[in-house]
């Protein structure tokens, strides 16, 4: 990061549990409410672009115009090329960089998009302040984030309950904000958008079959003793790899309850420039 922005915490890291789930992610599940702005011949920003599989999918909406991934992690982008190559897309690169310090000259782009983002980042507005930098007079800035607090579920869990409280402890310890969904609508406000140009909507994932239930489920259970999330809730002091276990159980017991249901809310922000 920059002089000005001390060095981000990624609260899920990159580990495979993590990476399974970014990799699920579909233009259609996951950038629904900025479809309708893309079309081909766009040039298109991905910020946090992470292993590249939504990136890939927007590109081929733009196609045949140039889209850039961009993310801190090396690692993770190699994962990214690999995927692009795997599909044969062509009209993608990818490149490291700091959200707070775009590698791009201004009016750059005629999308930029960042999805997950800005609930990881200390100083959300100051990216979206980038984001609007790069992006060229009637183009777009398309933000989506979870918000945890949102996040709902049956049969209710007490420690499912207790999970949602370590992550938005953790969270917090990473100078980040766990409910960013809720918090888009005025963090692009304080970015200096137009009111009038924002279209301010919300999304949701939904898992509800046996399959989905064991799928979410699972990368969860594993999050919580295997990941970045693991290792930060102990490195803060704010659980035990005891207390770690018992978390990463009750996932596995929800996921096995015939009527389960999780719903994780996003808010979305489609602001133009």
């Amino acid at each position: 990061m920059t002089d000005t922005h001390p060095a981000e915490v990624y609260t899920h890291g990159h580990h495979d549990s993590v990476l399974r789930s970014h990799r699920w992610r579909t233009a259609e599940n996951s950038a629904a409410y900025l479809l309708p702005a893309l079309q081909p011949g766009q040039r298109l920003l991905d910020v946090g672009c992470g292993p590249g599989n939504l990136t890939v999918d927007l590109a081929a909406r733009v196609a045949p115009g140039d889209v850039v991934g961009l993310d801190r992690s090396e690692r993770v982008l190699d994962i990214a090329r690999e995927e692009a190559a795997q599909a044969g897309v062509a009209n993608v690169t990818f490149t490291p960089g700091d959200a707070y310090a775009l590698p791009f000259e201004d009016d750059s782009f005629d999308v930029a998009h960042a999805h997950q983002l800005l609930q990881h980042l200390a100083d959300p507005v100051a990216a979206l302040r980038e984001l609007r930098r790069v992006t060229r007079p009637g183009g777009v800035v398309a933000v989506r984030d979870a918000d945890y607090a949102g996040m709902t579920w049956y049969p209710p869990s007490p420690v499912l309950d207790e999970w949602s409280a370590l992550y938005h402890e953790v969270t917090q310890a990473n100078g980040a904000e766990a409910d960013a969904g809720r918090r888009l609508h005025s963090w692009v406000l304080a970015a200096g958008f137009d009111p009038d140009s924002l279209v301010v909507t919300a999304g949701v994932w939904c898992y509800a079959s046996a399959e989905d239930r064991e799928w979410w489920a699972g990368l969860w259970a594993e999050r919580c003793v295997a990941s970045d999330f693991a290792q930060q809730a102990v490195g803060h002091g704010l659980a035990d790899e005891v207390a770690l276990e018992q978390l990463a159980t009750g996932w596995r017991e929800w996921g096995e309850a015939p009527d389960g249901w999780f719903a994780v809310l996003h808010g979305e922000v489609l602001a133009r420039v």
